[in-house]
């Protein structure tokens, strides 16, 4: 009988953002944020 185990570890880190990645963040939300305003004007329900 051959028992065969595999062990290993995930870490996880929370990174943290820098100002410049921050700012460009939250740019790409306000141009989701048109993007999606403006594609409901044309929608039609």
């Amino acid at each position: 009988m051959t028992l065969n185990m595999l062990f290993f570890t995930i870490t996880i880190k929370k990174r943290t953002m820098t100002a410049e990645e921050y700012l460009h963040q939250e740019k790409i939300q306000k141009l989701r944020d048109e993007y999606i305003d403006k594609s409901m004007k044309y929608r039609y329900f």
